[in-house]
């Protein structure tokens, strides 16, 4: 579970996670507790008193000196291991083994760009069928996948970046898609409307979306200003184009393929010049 402070640090708390402990934890960074000190007094102050099942990994800003340190319980799940150094955390159990971890130190180490294109290459990093040991029975490295950042201004629950992807915990069988190569769409699809947004291309508005009485996706673009002959495409997780209209009403019903219920879809409202006007994700 990750508590992101904008402008302070981040705190990554797994394995036998417990809220109180993650609560402690934000307290002591804001009172200005380097990493260290605050796994340290996570380990003394455990508030079960078992600190060998918990997983930290903590990483603050300190000024743009960064500080960084990881902990694991000799009692969580093998394999597990961590690694930290003055600007990065990296921590796994239940793993396939050490080399998980180290193909994710090496592609955030080696991988050119910005730090998110170097976030999104550790995570690729760690796809490996069973990189999570759980997972070998589903054909995928991991169940979920999750990249954020914040900006120092931003507001804890509006990041800069904030994307996930997540199968739910009952479902059976082989996954159709990788979780880390659905985040990497998604990223791609971020990276692409961030530079739009760098050449004075801005967001314009919100668009809500319902189910009506029979069950139909309606979208509602009352907020979405300019929406009048843009267009709406809809797609899922790995790209494919599964619905492209034309806005012709402030609310319409749009048809979506049922092969794509319990999915989560990506939507772009798109001006005719090419202008984004809005865009986000739901739940079909």
């Amino acid at each position: 579970m990750g508590d992101f402070i904008p402008g302070i640090g981040v705190i990554h708390t797994q394995a036998a996670w417990n809220h109180l402990n993650q609560e402690n934890a934000h307290n002591w960074m804001m009172m200005g507790l380097s990493p260290q000190q605050i796994i340290d007094s996570l380990v003394a102050n455990d508030v079960s008193g078992n600190p060998t099942t918990r997983q930290y990994g903590i990483v603050d800003y300190n000024g743009g000196h960064s500080r960084s340190a990881a902990y694991t319980g000799s009692n969580c799940q093998d394999y597990k291991n961590d690694t930290a150094r003055f600007n990065y955390s990296i921590q796994g159990n239940i793993l396939m083994g050490q080399q998980i971890l180290d193909s994710m130190q090496s592609r955030f180490l080696n991988t050119p760009g910005t730090l998110a294109d170097r976030l999104m290459a550790a995570l690729q990093g760690a796809k490996v069928v069973g990189a999570d040991t759980r997972c070998a029975e589903h054909n995928t490295s991991s169940q979920s996948a999750f990249l954020r950042m914040a900006n120092m201004n931003d507001s804890p629950d509006s990041l800069y970046l904030d994307l996930w992807m997540a199968y739910p915990q009952n479902y059976s069988g082989i996954f159709p898609v990788d979780p880390i190569d659905s985040l990497q769409t998604l990223y791609d699809i971020w990276k692409t409307t961030l530079s739009a947004r760098g050449k004075g291309i801005k967001p314009m508005g919100t668009v809500k979306i319902y189910r009506n009485d029979n069950g139909a996706v309606i979208f509602d673009f009352t907020l979405c200003r300019e929406y009048s002959s843009a267009q709406l495409m809809i797609y899922d997780i790995i790209g494919r184009e599964l619905a492209s209209e034309r806005i012709t009403s402030r609310i319409m019903k749009i048809n979506i393929p049922g092969s794509a219920s319990g999915q989560v879809l990506l939507f772009r409202v798109i001006k005719q010049d090419q202008t984004l006007l809005v865009k986000g994700k739901f739940l079909f």
